[in-house]
């Protein structure tokens, strides 16, 4: 227990020291040039809100959820050394499932296709 205390106080007292020197160090002087939204001396020709299709978000969402699978799945063969590997696999393969079932939902739904 005493360790485990002496590790927590190490840490919080670390972590504030570095929130602190971060707010503290940098210096604030905001002129005219720092604070426009163009700094190359280019005038803006547009609008700088243009809006994002939403088939780029549903890619990228599906792109976090399989990189989610891969690190979900990376310590199977660990874990199929324990008592009861049945038992693993079985999650293994429901996670397996869930998600391939989503993708093939998202890709009749037409959910990625990039061009219409």
């Amino acid at each position: 227990m005493n360790l485990i205390m002496t590790m927590l106080t190490l840490s919080t007292t670390l972590s504030l020291i570095l929130t602190l020197v971060a707010f503290w160090l940098p210096l604030k002087s905001p002129n005219a040039e720092k604070l426009s939204p163009y700094e190359c001396g280019c005038e803006p020709r547009g609008s700088a809100r243009l809006p994002f299709s939403l088939r780029f978000f549903l890619l990228a969402i599906l792109f976090l959820l399989f990189d989610l699978e891969i690190a979900l799945l990376l310590p199977l063969p660990w874990a199929i050394q324990l008592s009861d590997p049945l038992h693993t696999l079985t999650w293994a393969v429901a996670i397996l499932v869930l998600l391939t079932l989503g993708l093939i939902y998202e890709w009749l739904r037409g959910g990625l296709e990039w061009a219409q």
